[in-house]
C-alpha cells in the first residue's frame, strides 16, 4: 500500500526549514545551510554526490530509510531552483547535475507551466499546477505500489500536512538558530489534524522525530 511520507526535512531547534532569502548561492536561505550537518556527514551522502567515507550511525540509517521504496517524489518550485515567476527558458534544470538523485518520477509543484525535464538516472521532471489532492492521484499512480515522498520546501510540506495527507514525517531537528526564515509548524494544529509522535531518537547532530497518523 503506497504511504505518502516526509523523509529527512531538517527544522532549526527555532522551527525555520529555511532562512530568508533564497539564491542560486544560498539554496536554503541565510544561514541555512547549517541545517544539514546530520545529512552531510553520513556514508550515504557522500555516496550520493561522488564522495568517500562518512558515518555509518544513526545518522545514516536515518538517511537510507528516506530512500527506500519510494516509487515518485512530489516537490516544490523552490527545491528545484531558484528561478521566481514564468520560466524564462528551460536551461535551468536543477542543483543536482546531470544525473540527479531521485532515479523515480518526480512532481514540481508550480504556477507556470513547462514541458517535462527528462535526465540522467530514470529522472524526469513534470511540472505540474492543481490541488494537492490531484497531484498526490498523479504521483500514486507514477509510484506503482510503492510510497511518495513529500520533499520541500516549507510551504510544500504545510500545504500536504493542512489536508491530511502525510502519513509519516521524520524530523531532524539541528541545534542552529536561524530567527527568521521559513516556519514549518507555525500555526499548524497537529494533534487536530490527527498527528501524534510516534518515537524519537537524538544523535551528536539532530534529534530525529517520527510523526504518523495517530490511530483513531
Amino acid at each position: 500500500m503506497t504511504r505518502v511520507r516526509v523523509d529527512g526535512f531538517t527544522v532549526s531547534l527555532d522551527g525555520y526549514g529555511a532562512g530568508p532569502g533564497q539564491t542560486l548561492e544560498a539554496p536554503m536561505g541565510a544561514g541555512g545551510g547549517g541545517l544539514h550537518g546530520w545529512l552531510r556527514n553520513t556514508k550515504t551522502f557522500q555516496t550520493m554526490v561522488g564522495g568517500a567515507g562518512g558515518s555509518t550511525g544513526a545518522d545514516n540509517e536515518f538517511a537510507i530509510k528516506g530512500f527506500e521504496n519510494v516509487g515518485a517524489w512530489i516537490m516544490g518550485r523552490n527545491m528545484f531552483g531558484p528561478v521566481r515567476g514564468d520560466w524564462p527558458d528551460d536551461e535551468w534544470k536543477g542543483w543536482w547535475g546531470p544525473n540527479p538523485p531521485y532515479h523515480v518520477p518526480i512532481f514540481v509543484l508550480t504556477h507556470y507551466p513547462r514541458p517535462p525535464l527528462e535526465m540522467e538516472g530514470d529522472n524526469v521532471f513534470r511540472f505540474v499546477q492543481g490541488d494537492v489532492r490531484d497531484v498526490l492521484k498523479q504521483a500514486v499512480a507514477a509510484a506503482d505500489g510503492k510510497d511518495v515522498r513529500i520533499g520541500g520546501g516549507v510551504s510544500t510540506v504545510r500545504a500536504f500536512l493542512e489536508a491530511g495527507l502525510i502519513d509519516e514525517m521524520h524530523l531532524a531537528v539541528s541545534p542552529v538558530l536561524l530567527g527568521s526564515g521559513e516556519a514549518l509548524l507555525t500555526g499548524l494544529d497537529l494533534p487536530a489534524l490527527g498527528y501524534e509522535v510516534a518515537t524519537h531518537a537524538p544523535t551528536a547532530e539532530a534529534m530525529h522525530v517520527i510523526v504518523r497518523k495517530a490511530v483513531r
